[in-house]
């Protein structure tokens, strides 16, 4: 065995003892690009294994409405991680009815966007939320919805989950930790327009936000390059 190869294989060695499993990707990015797998191997550690501010059990039953949302069938081994924190088959049916929902706001969404006029005075946003409030453990129920709007870029059903959200008391943290959740499922430009979403709402006064992230929303320079270079 070449020497490369010997460092490939403890390069893959060391990302299959942390996650206990590999992927094809984990395999070329050691072949072909060893800084961007530590790069990622770090990125990655801090979204689905730190210990945050959810506990286990918590994070993973957001990583079940995700996945369900983004199709990634295979990532099975959230199924085990979300066992091995307690959950049950009555965890996993609250997750999928959590993402079920979640995604099927897509419909309210599509009558405020289209036939707000015809089937007033008829609330979509009302409707969508009384049948998320119908969920449990609500709590959780708002993290992973949120994590999944992410994930389907639907904008405005993530304001509504944010509004949500705040009235039923849900952490901020907690909310942050579930929509980064969303990043490498759903997409990192995704999880930098939803951040965008949630600093505006803070920004207009439509969130009663903690003091440290209406400093967040009140920092200038947020919008990109083109802000930056005054294009905007």
């Amino acid at each position: 065995m070449s020497e490369e190869t010997a460092e490939l294989e403890r390069r893959l060695r060391a990302v299959k003892a942390k996650r206990g499993y590999l992927l094809p990707h984990h395999g070329l990015m050691a072949l072909t690009a060893p800084d961007l797998l530590a790069g990622y191997d770090a990125a990655y550690t801090q979204v689905a294994l730190a210990d945050r501010v959810l506990s286990h059990h918590d994070r993973e039953f957001v990583w079940m409405a995700v996945l369900a949302a983004t199709d990634e069938a295979l990532a099975t081994h959230h199924i085990a991680k979300l066992r091995a924190a307690g959950g049950t088959d009555d965890t996993i049916e609250a997750a999928f009815a959590a993402g079920a929902w979640a995604i099927g706001g897509a419909a309210h969404d599509f009558a405020v966007r289209d036939w707000a006029r015809q089937v007033a005075p008829w609330d979509p946003r009302a409707a969508y939320l009384r049948g998320l409030r119908r969920l449990a453990p609500l709590r959780l129920v708002h993290l992973a919805a949120s994590a999944v709007q992410v994930c389907r870029a639907r904008w405005r059903l993530l304001g509504w989950q944010l509004e949500a959200a705040y009235e039923d008391a849900v952490p901020e943290d907690e909310i942050a930790e579930a929509l980064s959740i969303a990043m490498f499922p759903g997409s990192v430009p995704h999880f930098v327009e939803a951040c965008g979403v949630w600093q505006r709402m803070i920004a207009e006064g439509r969130l009663p936000a903690s003091a440290r992230f209406q400093a967040w929303a009140r920092l200038t320079g947020q919008g990109g390059f083109d802000e930056a270079s005054g294009l905007t």
